[in-house]
């Protein structure tokens, strides 16, 4: 991947339904060679997919958090089990470091957060967590 790929796939983060016509004029590029690098980037599998948020998305679920969990013994992968099937649970990633998961979750009140932080306390192997709030996103396409 060069530096052209990369600045294409910072463009596309920002808007990921940019024309090929526009790429192409932001990258000095023609529109042949804009499809043909995003067809080599998808079949390397750098890029993954495409996604959509909604206006609805983020009215359902305004009140957005990130728990860090640590987790006790060999639990982790039934504790992301349990946590994919959560309805307040957007995303759960393992990582490195003081924890072992991230999960991003979405609630429609602090009521509703604060009630789901419980539930996943309480989960078998989660021995610690911290939270934090999502106050605003400035990466990505603006909110409207």
């Amino acid at each position: 991947m060069d530096e052209t790929d990369q600045k294409l796939l910072a463009a596309l983060k920002r808007d990921g339904r940019a024309p090929l016509s526009d790429l192409a004029a932001l990258l000095g590029l023609s529109r042949a060679t804009v499809r043909a690098r995003l067809e080599k980037l998808q079949a390397a599998g750098v890029i993954r997919g495409f996604t959509v948020e909604t206006a609805q998305d983020v009215a359902e679920a305004p009140v957005r958090g990130l728990m860090m969990l640590s987790i006790s013994g060999p639990g982790a992968e039934r504790v992301m089990l349990r946590l994919t099937g959560h309805p307040a649970v957007r995303q759960v990633h393992s990582t490195n470091g003081k924890w072992d998961l991230i999960v991003e979750l979405g609630t429609a009140t602090l009521e509703d957060l604060d009630r789901v932080l419980f539930e996943i306390r309480r989960l078998d192997g989660v021995e610690t967590s911290e939270t934090s709030l999502l106050l605003n996103t400035r990466k990505g396409a603006p909110r409207r």
